[in-house]
C-alpha cells in the first residue's frame, strides 16, 4: 500500500511538473476576449471615401500617395498573399455587398468590422461618408512651410521631386479657398493671409489636428528662427530666384513653429510622421524623433499636443525618452501593419512601462495595393495591434508588474481613454 501511495504521489508530481512546463500562450485568454471588446479609436488612418459612378477616384486620402513613387522592397506582412491579409479579406469578403447596399454609410460599417468607435482620418478634405461622429478631420499643413519654387529641394531624389509637385498642387488649393491666386510678397502677409486663415478655415470645418508629412520631404530638424531671418529669406527669394537647400531650409523651420504655436492657439493637435517611411529614396535617420527635441523643449509651444505618428520606428527606444515631455503623445500606427504581434508587443510593453497615458491606438488603415484597401490594411492593423498589447499586458501581469484590474484599465487607454484625453472627446459609445 506504501508503495502503491508513492508511486501515486510520485505520478502526481510528475504531472503537475509537467503541467507547469507546458508553454502558456503567449496572451491570456480573458483579456485577449476583453481588449476585442472594446471599441478603440484610431489615432491616424486615411479613409477612402465613395465616389458615385463615372466620378474620379478619391485622391484626398493622402496629399502625398504612395502609389506615385518608385518600387520597394516590401515588408513581409505587406505582400500579395501574406497570411494576415488573406485572413483579412476572409474577415472582410461581404463588403462588395455593403458598398452596393450600405452607400455612404459604407464607410462606417467598416469602422465597425475594425471595432473602431471613430477613427481620425488624415484628409486633405472630407467628403459624404466620411464626417463626424464617426470620423474626425485631420488635414495637412506641409505644403504651407513650403511657399517658394521648389525645384532644387528634389534634386536626386525622385520621389521628393513627384512630392513636392504635388505640395505645390495643394498649396494653390488652399489659395484658391482664400480667394488668392498667387502668395503675398511678404512673409508677414503671408502668414496672415494665408497660413493663419487656412488653419483657421480648417479648425472651423472640424479639425482635430494638423498632419506633417515632412520627413518624406526633409529631415524633423526644425530649428528656432527669428522671424526677421525668415522674412528676409522669404522677401529674397519670393521675388525671384531659387533658393537652395540650406538657404530655404531656416524658413521653412520658422513657418513649421509658426504653424505649431497657432494650432496650440486654436486648440488643433501636431501629428508628425516619424517612422522609416515608404520608398527606397526615403531618409530613415532624417526621421528619428530625437531631432524633434528642441520643438518639444521650446516654451512657446508648450501649449501645443505633439504626437509622434507611427511610434519613431526604427527609433521605438529613443523616443520613449521624449514621452516624459509634458506635450508630447506617440502612436503605433503602421508598426501593426509591419510588424508582428509578438516584435511589437515588446516595444509596447516600454511605453507601457514608462508613459502608458502617452500611447495612443491607431492603424494606418491606407489603400496600399489593389489586394490591400485601407479596408483590408485597417482590420489587419485594428486586429494585430489588440494582440500585441494583448500579449504586452500579459507579460507585464505574469511578471508581477500590474494587477488584473490595472492590464484593464491599460487597455481602455490605450484604446480609447488616452485618446479621449488628448482631443476632449465625450465619452461616446468607447466600450461595450
Amino acid at each position: 500500500m506504501r508503495m502503491r501511495a508513492r508511486k501515486c504521489g510520485a505520478l502526481a508530481m510528475l504531472a503537475l511538473l509537467a503541467a507547469c512546463q507546458r508553454p502558456q500562450p503567449a496572451a491570456d485568454a480573458d483579456l485577449v476576449a476583453e481588449i476585442d471588446g472594446i471599441r478603440a479609436i484610431d489615432n491616424h488612418a486615411h479613409p477612402v471615401r465613395m465616389v458615385a459612378s463615372g466620378e474620379k477616384p478619391d485622391r484626398d486620402f493622402d496629399a502625398l500617395p504612395v502609389d506615385s513613387m518608385e518600387p520597394q522592397s516590401d515588408p513581409v506582412n505587406l505582400r500579395p498573399g501574406a497570411p494576415a491579409m488573406v485572413e483579412a479579406a476572409k474577415a472582410l469578403s461581404g463588403k462588395r455587398q455593403a458598398m452596393r447596399e450600405k452607400g455612404e454609410q459604407y464607410p462606417a460599417w467598416v469602422l465597425d468590422q475594425m471595432g473602431v468607435d471613430v477613427m481620425l482620418a488624415n484628409r486633405v478634405e472630407m467628403g459624404p461618408g466620411i464626417q463626424p461622429p464617426r470620423f474626425l478631420w485631420v488635414p495637412y499643413a506641409d505644403a504651407l512651410i513650403f511657399p517658394l519654387d521648389n525645384s532644387k529641394l528634389a534634386a536626386g531624389n525622385p520621389d521628393r521631386k513627384a512630392f513636392f509637385a504635388l505640395e505645390d498642387v495643394l498649396r494653390g488649393r488652399y489659395l484658391t479657398a482664400l480667394g488668392m491666386k498667387a502668395a503675398p510678397a511678404t512673409l508677414g502677409e503671408y502668414l496672415a493671409r494665408v497660413v493663419t486663415p487656412t488653419l483657421e478655415r480648417q479648425r472651423s470645418g472640424g479639425a482635430v489636428a494638423e498632419k506633417f508629412e515632412a520627413a518624406y520631404l526633409r529631415s524633423l530638424a526644425f530649428d528656432k528662427v527669428e522671424r526677421s531671418a525668415a522674412g528676409a529669406i522669404y522677401a529674397r527669394f519670393a521675388a525671384k530666384g531659387v533658393a537652395a537647400e540650406a538657404e530655404y531650409k531656416p524658413l521653412q523651420d520658422f513657418l513649421f513653429r509658426y504653424i505649431a504655436a497657432e494650432c496650440g492657439r486654436l486648440g488643433m493637435a501636431v501629428h508628425i510622421h516619424t517612422n522609416a517611411g515608404a520608398g527606397g529614396y526615403f531618409h530613415v535617420g532624417g526621421a528619428n524623433p530625437l531631432l524633434l527635441e528642441s520643438v518639444l523643449n521650446d516654451p512657446d509651444l508648450r501649449k501645443t499636443r505633439f504626437v509622434m505618428l507611427h511610434g519613431g520606428w526604427p527609433f521605438t527606444r529613443e523616443i520613449t525618452a521624449l514621452l516624459s515631455k509634458p506635450n508630447a503623445w506617440l502612436d503605433f500606427s503602421a508598426q501593426d501593419l509591419a510588424l508582428t504581434p509578438a516584435t511589437l508587443a515588446g516595444i509596447l510593453r516600454e511605453w507601457l512601462e514608462y508613459v502608458p497615458e502617452k500611447v495612443l491606438f491607431a492603424t494606418d488603415a491606407y489603400p496600399y495595393i489593389p489586394e490591400m484597401g485601407w479596408e483590408e490594411s485597417g482590420w489587419m492593423a485594428a486586429r494585430a495591434g489588440r494582440r500585441a498589447l494583448a500579449m504586452a499586458l500579459t507579460g507585464m501581469l505574469r511578471s508581477g508588474q500590474i494587477t488584473r484590474a490595472r492590464a484593464s484599465e491599460l487597455a481602455r487607454m490605450v484604446l480609447c481613454g488616452n485618446a479621449r484625453a488628448l482631443y476632449g472627446l465625450a465619452g461616446g459609445r468607447a466600450a461595450k
